[in-house]
């Protein structure tokens, strides 16, 4: 498990010490994961698949894919779930406040603008 804990973190493009920070955690326990000299803990195991949407059956025995895919509904579920522990003034919680406070007319003027600055496909 510690080659695929690296490949991980590597395929994430974090460090030892922002792979830590987003687990809660302290870098010597990754480094010490990673080199094998101590094993992840099933609820570490669990912290890193939910945290990074990773296939736990690939992560435990590295059969299958790497990642989880998730639905639409899901990724935007996930979305907001991390949004919630960003700071209030953090550019996406204002962005999705704003949507939030829309109403049909502030919808169709979005969809409209947006619209108009796509670039169409034919």
């Amino acid at each position: 498990m510690n080659e695929r804990l690296k490949k991980l973190r590597k395929e994430l493009d974090m460090t030892q010490q922002e792979f830590a920070d987003k687990l809660g955690t302290a870098r010597n326990n990754i480094a010490g994961y990673e080199t094998g000299k101590r094993n992840p803990s099933n609820a570490v195991i669990s912290l890193i698949c939910r945290e990074f949407n990773v296939n736990e059956k690939w992560l435990r025995t590295g059969e299958g894919d790497m990642f989880i895919e998730l639905s639409r509904s899901d990724e935007i579920a996930q979305f907001v779930g991390q949004l919630m522990t960003e700071e209030d003034d953090s550019f996406k919680k204002r962005l999705v406040s704003g949507l939030a406070a829309l109403d049909d007319n502030g919808w169709k003027v979005l969809e409209s603008f947006l619209d108009s600055i796509q670039i169409k496909k034919d």
